[in-house]
């Protein structure tokens, strides 16, 4: 059960919030996040009113249950009344629960991704493409902003890597599931004897770093230019304006090239590897965290096969929830994106809650001991 005055906190919280927001008074600075806690709160408080008022039709249905004096009819009709408000109730207590669950910061933020040709030869390439057609088609549909940060094609018309920003309200916490390896199974163009083949291609989904989030030193830097090798005419290929930038402290390395300006690409590449360095800091919380936990819906390991795109038989299969959807095309399309992501969060949150039941009665057994 959730103590009464949390949720009675948490009323009161939403009502201090209301009154400072509609009095005009409030800092400018400070109006944004209270704004978007007074909307986070909107979502639950429904749940919490009706919460607390079943905890006062309990207290007053079960005087009518054990009074003695009552008529058996009466009280079986108080019985009868109260099953079925613990059974709306229980809705009530998921959403609260859910709403206490820790935040993840970076939900709310934009993100960047990363596609990969991987195992495959061309065939990866193309799949890569296929998938970032279908990510730009969600894209479309919600009506997100995606830019191409940076992009590399194959022989075959398919992608070696691609980079892109999106952004919209709570990017990362709709994609971050995305991250892993996606595996699919068809016959390629090129087959002339009708087999099917397996390639993969990988995606990495980031949080959008903003410069308040990763400071970032000039001098734990070194930036090399080069010459572009890629296409983009003679400009491009006679200047150096393509950029690698390495992060001393952390090893990791992004280069640039799609630019003609050495500025814009030292500018994308900034913002690639502060995405990448906010992303690594994220990883150590994250790992400090999963020494108590048993189980955890999507780890965001690029390594990870996630999900297998089976074209023969028409279907999608998330493998870390068992879902299978016969609905491939429709998938590949952008249309039923949501489906798949609405069943991962899902699942998620289930785990989320057990693992705070698990955590809660693992401290409870220990404070006995005491």
């Amino acid at each position: 059960m959730i103590p009464i005055k949390k949720v009675e906190e948490l009323l009161q919280k939403h009502k201090n919030l209301e009154t400072e927001l509609s009095s005009g008074n409030i800092d400018k600075k400070l109006f944004a996040s209270k704004s978007k806690e007074y909307s986070d709160l909107n979502d639950i408080i429904s749940s919490a009113k009706n919460y607390l008022e079943f905890e006062k039709n309990k207290k007053d249905l079960e005087k009518i249950i054990n009074d003695n004096n009552n008529d058996e009819e009466i009280k079986e009709m108080a019985k009868v009344e109260f099953e079925e408000l613990v059974k709306l109730n229980e809705l009530n207590i998921k959403n609260i629960k859910l709403f206490l669950l820790p935040k993840d910061d970076a939900d709310a933020k934009n993100a960047i991704i990363e596609i990969r040709a991987g195992t495959g030869g061309l065939e990866a390439s193309l799949f890569a493409s296929d998938l970032f057609k279908m990510y730009e088609k969600v894209c479309n549909k919600k009506k997100w902003n995606l830019d191409i940060i940076s992009i590399s094609k194959s022989e075959a018309g398919g992608l070696k890597e691609v980079i892109a920003s999106i952004k919209g309200k709570n990017i990362y916490s709709l994609l971050k599931y995305e991250s892993g390896v996606h595996r699919v199974q068809r016959v390629p163009d090129t087959e002339t004897q009708g087999r099917v083949h397996t390639s993969a291609a990988t995606v990495a989904v980031l949080p959008e770093a903003e410069e308040v989030d990763v400071k970032i030193e000039e001098k734990d830097l070194r930036i090399d230019v080069f010459r572009s090798s890629g296409p983009g005419g003679q400009s491009v290929n006679t200047t150096d304006s393509a950029v690698r930038i390495t992060h001393i402290p952390t090893g990791l390395v992004v280069s640039q090239q799609d630019e003609k300006s050495q500025i814009r690409n030292k500018e994308k590449g900034l913002k690639i590897l502060r995405s990448r360095i906010y992303e690594l800091e994220r990883q150590k919380i994250e790992d400090a965290r999963s020494k108590d936990r048993r189980n955890k819906i999507g780890t965001g390991d690029r390594s990870e096969r996630i999900r297998t795109y089976n074209f023969p038989q028409g279907r999608v299969t998330d493998h870390r929830i068992n879902l299978t959807l016969h609905k491939l095309e429709e998938f590949m399309q952008g249309e039923i994106f949501e489906e798949i992501v609405e069943n991962l969060t899902l699942q998620a949150q289930e785990e989320e809650l057990k693992q705070l039941k698990w955590i809660i009665k693992k401290y409870s057994v220990k404070a006995q001991r005491f």
